[in-house]
């Protein structure tokens, strides 16, 4: 046994335990105003020295531990290795920070039951850590429900507001039949060993038929495809995130999304023995369309929150595309490019858990500073928060996919597994591949696009309302927690050699391959040789920081020192307001009538002689209407049908209950 790597196992454990103790005390606590001082800074460097051990222990042998917990012969096993120890790292990196400002952040929730959501929080945290640890479908699913009812808890912290509610039992709902489908999916690779078999090391051992094995992954990747967001299963994300506390969105969107991620790599590339490449076709077409589907929606919408929720669906179909790519890889015995496609899948995964939690944090000051949430109503806050104004561009461009930020190496790194593939043994997948990198391509402008509106929008411009005047700042303890997810943001792109020498432990792990020297210079990043394809940040930073200085000292060196004062070109406006601004509803037009038959759309237009003019357009999932509600109606009837049977006359149910009898003395 490898004492760095037990000792890492043992820090996890502790931690695990230390940010149950932590919500404890919150619910003991009295004092709300020292409860955000201390608790919740606690529990950020709790979660720092777990991203360290997560480090130490990456690349060492696998470690597992037996508790005396559970049920008599049902013990709970815990197993750190390499794919756990990535998504702890990402746990520890992302939840650091967001701890952090929910320091600061619920200071402003001081007559609310803080010491209750301290306890939630803190659970929330511990839930997902041993999701990632647990070795049997018993903790699995036990860590799974507690992650999802904590979670559920803080999406509904202003559970007096109907609206959110109904957001908190449609995540609920969802999460649940998820979960049903991934105990499905354990029961299935249990492989009919009995009860004993629950462990993954049973599971990798139980030979399983090629159908049953598909059975097993197609449920899997239902039910954690349903935590995920992914389509049809994403209605309840664009309605918890608007609803939950900015730190929870950042949480649930950088990090618990990541979890069903991790369950879907778990159980395809090491609880199933063999995989087949159809899984992979699927797996590809479905992350397309919703990654598609998610950039669309994000375009047209008007609420800052819900913009995010679906950019957070597109991100998750994009890493359902990497997955689909490593999986067509893998099975045609494409080691380099699996290995790849993989490390592009957990650097996004990485990346996205940092801008994201930046970005959500991000509007959470600006909830705090104007009260809005309505992009219509903001504008021009840059020059009033200047410091979450620029933190938050950081995140902006991250997400846009500009270099020299993270988000540009990881979805350079898939667009390269696309176009550096050779032909594959199916034709019909040789089609599909220039396609998919076209959808891809498709997806990163439009992208670009929604965060152009996003930040314009709310940091630019003149500010729409006269309350904005009174808007403040972030915090010290909001900055101080921006500022490390920006940070993280510049490190993970200005040094992606680094991080993909970690991920290639990873991908050995699972794949049985890695990149290899293919990368192996730091200064430039180059996924199969310098000959095909290269990228080297710090030399992309250095000629844009050339480019700047050069403009700079010439416009100083020819400047010829005289001064003429005269009036700003306005385009013919003398006059211009607030009302002469692009709005978020108007940048979107041109996407909404684009997409328009993908959109259920409600407008509202003035007449030729509004002596008051207003606009008003809503665009509505189609899906909602033409799925979910059939199902709540269907539903409804035979719950009505159901209760026809209970009069509450004990006639009748002994009647029932006879006629049972007979039955079965007939048939059996």
């Amino acid at each position: 046994m490898n004492a760095t790597s037990l000792s890492a196992l043992e820090i996890t454990n502790g931690v695990i335990l230390f940010w149950i103790l932590l919500g404890a005390v919150g619910l003991w606590w009295r004092d709300t105003r020292s409860l955000t001082r201390i608790l919740f800074p606690l529990g950020a460097l709790a979660a720092l020295l777990l991203a360290a051990a997560g480090f130490a222990a990456l690349g060492s042998e696998a470690q597992t531990l037996v508790l005396p917990l559970g049920l008599p012969e049902l013990p709970f096993h815990l197993r750190l290795d390499a794919l756990s120890t990535f998504f702890l790292i990402l746990l520890g990196v992302a939840s650091f920070g967001v701890s952090l400002y929910a320091s600061g952040y619920f200071r402003h929730m001081e007559g609310k039951t803080l010491g209750l959501l301290c306890l939630e929080y803190h659970l929330f945290l511990a839930s997902m850590a041993l999701v990632l640890l647990a070795d049997d479908a018993y903790l699995f699913m036990v860590a799974w429900e507690m992650m999802a009812l904590s979670s559920y808890f803080l999406v509904t912290t202003d559970h007096a507001i109907p609206d959110i509610r109904r957001a908190g039992f449609l995540y609920l709902l969802i999460a649940h039949v998820g979960a049903i489908a991934i105990l499905l999916a354990f029961g299935v690779m249990q492989g009919g060993n009995g009860i004993g078999a629950y462990t993954f090391d049973a599971m990798r051992a139980a030979p399983l038929t090629p159908f049953w094995a598909s059975a097993a992954f197609l449920l899997a990747l239902f039910g954690f495809g349903a935590k995920a967001g992914v389509l049809p299963t994403h209605v309840w994300l664009p309605e918890a995130h608007p609803a939950a506390p900015s730190p929870v969105s950042a949480l649930m969107s950088g990090v618990m999304l990541k979890t069903a991620i991790y369950g879907i790599l778990r159980v395809t590339f090491d609880l199933l023995p063999e995989q087949v490449w159809w899984w992979g076709v699927l797996a590809l077409g479905l992350g397309l369309v919703t990654a598609v589907f998610g950039v669309m929606f994000a375009a047209v919408q008007g609420d800052m929150k819900r913009l995010l929720a679906y950019s957070s669906i597109e991100n998750i179909g994009l890493l359902l595309v990497g997955i689909g790519l490593t999986l067509i890889f893998h099975v045609y015995g494409k080691a380099e490019l699996a290995a790849l496609a993989l490390a592009a899948t957990l650097y996004h995964s990485l990346n996205h858990a940092c801008f994201k939690s930046l970005l959500f944090v991000g509007t959470g000051s600006i909830l705090h500073a104007t009260g809005e949430r309505n992009m219509g109503r903001l504008g021009g806050l840059i020059h009033h928060m200047p410091w979450a104004s620029v933190l938050m561009l950081v995140g902006v461009l991250a997400i846009a996919g500009l270099p020299p930020l993270n988000g540009f190496v990881s979805e350079w790194l898939l667009l390269q597994a696309f176009l550096l593939s050779p032909g594959l043994p199916n034709s019909y997948i040789d089609m599909l591949v220039p396609v998919a990198a076209a959808v891809i391509a498709l997806a990163a402008a439009l992208a670009a696009y929604v965060m152009v509106k996003f930040y314009g929008v709310i940091f630019l411009g003149q500010r729409r309302e006269p309350a904005l005047a009174r808007a403040h700042d972030a915090g010290s303890m909001e900055r101080a927690g921006m500022v490390w997810l920006a940070l993280a943001c510049v490190a993970l792109g200005l040094f992606p050699v680094f991080v993909l020498g970690q991920i290639d432990l990873v991908a050995l792990s699972l794949l049985g391959s890695q990149l290899g020297n293919a990368s192996a210079d730091w200064m430039f990043l180059a996924p199969v040789d310098t000959g095909r394809a290269s990228y080297s940040p710090m030399y992309f930073l250095l000629a844009v920081a050339g480019v700047m200085g050069l403009s700079v000292l010439l416009v100083r060196r020819l400047y010829h020192g005289r001064l003429r004062r005269g009036a700003a070109w306005d385009c013919g406006f003398p006059a211009q307001t607030a009302r002469m601004q692009d709005t978020a509803e108007g940048f979107g037009q041109p996407i909404r009538r684009i997409f328009e038959p993908f959109f259920r759309i409600e407008r509202e237009v003035p007449g030729a002689f509004d002596t008051h003019p207003k606009y008003h357009g809503h665009s509505d999932d189609k899906l909602w209407f033409l799925l979910y509600l059939p199902l709540k109606d269907l539903t409804e009837k035979l719950s009505g049908w159901a209760s026809l049977l209970q009069h509450g006359r004990i006639h009748l149910y002994l009647a029932y209950t006879f006629a049972t009898l007979v039955v079965l003395l007939v048939f059996v």
